[in-house]
């Protein structure tokens, strides 16, 4: 950021959160104008603090530049526009103002400075203030996440009929008493009599059938009694719950057949069977809305499912021979393959994963097998990862396995030569984190948003969040024909290497640090093929496939691979250090 040599000496800059901690534990009375990259500090209060300063001469008052994008502890101030003026003494808010109001913000900082200097003479105490600001985005946070916690979905349900005949008989009252006993719940209904067309329409698919008029007649003849059903689930299976207490649809078959069925102790002969019952969810909903035409399908509002991540690892025998049936049966289970790399383990490696079973009999040979090839690492997501996969995998001892869970992966991929067992899951969630990040430790990549796909980057930005990826630095440039010759030095013998440097100096580019485990492999899944048609048909969700035209204008870039992405990182955005979460490193 440049400024002019007097703001910097009067403004201390703070972009990190180790600055940020370093002022906090300095003896006086800092005033911090908290800022957002995009907009900046706020210019206007610079000659105003600068003439106060010399007024007072006073070595405890202390100006600053919080920069919240990057300081953890303004978090909560993050996407503000509005100026912000905090005054922190000894560590703690002792006052705010939001809005430029300069005559406030000088009263309100001589008052501040006054009151620290009775503090620190032992004449008064500090008192901490809380933000209004903070602590209503706070709440509004807290809410956020009930309202993520939760989601709506369809609820599933059925539309019923009690038919003319039962209803002439006063038979309606036990047939809802039955439903109740059942725990099916009655959430819409209505005694009606259908007119001759509307029992057309609603039997129209049976309209090539030789009873057809027969059935008109009877379902015109009298009032129904028309119900929408629902147990409180978010399938289908209250319409089959419903079809098993009809029965079968002619009363001689439910008589013989089911004669515990509604239809067996109610209907009479022919077509008076009783009671009608939706066949599928599409009917279901064409039965709602010719009933019911301004109801809504019913909702359930369930908590979200908790996903998972948990690992898994195919040791080298399986790997080799067994690998594809294995993934097969991962997939079957629900389980999405989130990360996926094939290592081999030195034996030290191997030893250092598997310490806590040192000293156990399996131990020796456990770590030869481990380190005798490569190996799948999986990282396995779904709702319940850790237990579900355990269950999968069945007991560690491959003859416990087989006689107590035949069926479990342990039991059906074991091999005959091999003592041990073939596959591995984390046994916690805790472990789970551990070993993932073992296996896949966060990395970082080069992203670049092209001139022909700049006017869509904030799209763009959202679907390399969705995909889990961390922004660690970024900037916007109109590069140089020398810096687009240097980026793509490795295609310069390619023909289109001359139109592919002109279209990156025609307009703006956006150059991204992502961070994330696996980030070079992931970002290039995420991207897609480099020919946008070729990504529309291979990877339809690709960015390529969605923002891309064609193979020079194909919206993004990804690095090659681990060395490529370090040193167009020093390249674009010079010496960075990452802390272990994918988030720069601050320099004090």
């Amino acid at each position: 950021m440049a400024r002019k040599k007097q703001e910097i000496t009067l403004m201390r800059e703070i972009e990190s959160q180790e600055e940020w901690e370093d002022i906090m534990a300095k003896e006086g009375l800092w005033v911090v104008d908290v800022y957002q990259e995009w907009c900046g500090p706020c210019d206007a209060m610079v000659g105003n603090f600068r003439r106060i300063k010399n007024e007072l001469g006073d070595e405890l008052l202390h100006f600053a530049m919080g920069k919240a994008d990057t300081i953890e502890a303004l978090e909560k101030y993050r996407g503000n526009c509005e100026p912000c003026f905090l005054f922190f003494a000894g560590g703690v808010l002792v006052s705010y103002i939001h809005g430029a109001n300069a005559p406030l913000i000088l009263r309100t900082l001589t008052e501040q400075l006054a009151q620290e200097h009775k503090v620190l003479d032992g004449n008064a105490e500090r008192k901490e203030v809380k933000d209004p600001f903070v602590t209503n985005r706070m709440q509004e946070s807290l809410a956020d996440e009930e309202e993520e916690e939760e989601e709506e979905v369809e609820e599933g349900f059925t539309v019923a009929l009690i038919k003319p005949n039962v209803v002439a008989e006063g038979k309606t009252d036990e047939i809802l008493a039955e439903m109740k006993a059942k725990g099916i719940k009655v959430i819409a209904q209505e005694q009606r009599q259908l007119t001759e067309d509307e029992a057309r329409e609603f039997y129209s698919h049976l309209k090539d059938e030789d009873f057809f008029e027969e059935l008109v007649k009877f379902m015109s003849s009298g009032p129904s009694h028309v119900l929408v059903l629902t147990k409180g689930q978010a399938d289908d299976s209250i319409i089959k719950e419903w079809r098993d207490m009809l029965g079968p649809p002619a009363v001689e078959d439910a008589k013989e057949q089911a004669p515990e069925s509604l239809r067996a102790r109610f209907g009479d002969a022919g077509l008076m069977n009783a009671l009608h019952g939706s066949d599928s969810k599409e009917t279901a909903a064409r039965e709602l809305a010719f009933f019911f035409p301004h109801m809504d399908a019913p909702k359930l509002h369930t908590k979200k499912k908790d996903v998972q991540r948990t690992l898994a690892l195919i040791r080298p025998d399986a790997f080799a021979s067994q690998k594809d049936e294995i993934l097969q049966k991962i997939k079957d289970a629900g389980f999405e393959i989130a990360l996926s790399k094939v290592v081999s383990l030195s034996r030290e490696q191997a030893e250092n994963f598997y310490k806590e079973h040192e000293g156990q009999p399996y131990f020796e040979d456990l770590v030869t097998r481990m380190s005798s090839g490569p190996m799948l690492a999986l990282g396995l997501a779904r709702d319940d990862a850790v237990t579900g996969w355990r269950e999968m995998l069945g007991p560690p001892d491959l003859e416990e396995a087989k006689t107590n869970a035949p069926d479990s992966l342990r039991a059906q991929f074991a091999l005959d030569e091999n003592p041990l067992n073939q596959l591995h899951g984390s046994d916690s969630p805790e472990t789970a984190k551990v070993e993932i990040d073992y296996f896949f430790p966060v990395e970082q990549t080069v992203a670049m948003i092209k001139p022909d796909a700049y006017g869509t980057k904030d799209a763009i930005i959202e679907k390399i969040h969705e995909a889990g990826f961390r922004i660690a630095a970024q900037k916007e440039d109109h590069i140089t024909k020398e810096i687009a010759e240097a980026f793509y030095e490795d295609q310069k013998d390619k023909d289109y290497f001359n139109d592919l440097v002109e279209h990156m100096i025609s307009g703006p580019t956006m150059f991204m640090v992502l961070s994330r485990e696996d980030a070079v492999e992931g970002w290039r899944k995420v991207i897609g093929p480099t020919d946008p048609d070729e990504a529309k048909e291979q990877a339809p969700d690709s960015l390529r496939a969605q923002f891309g035209q064609d193979v020079l204008q194909n919206a993004v870039h990804g690095c090659s691979n681990k060395e490529d992405a370090q040193q167009k990182i020093k390249k674009i955005f010079g010496h960075l250090e990452f802390a272990a979460d994918g988030t720069v490193k601050g320099s004090c």
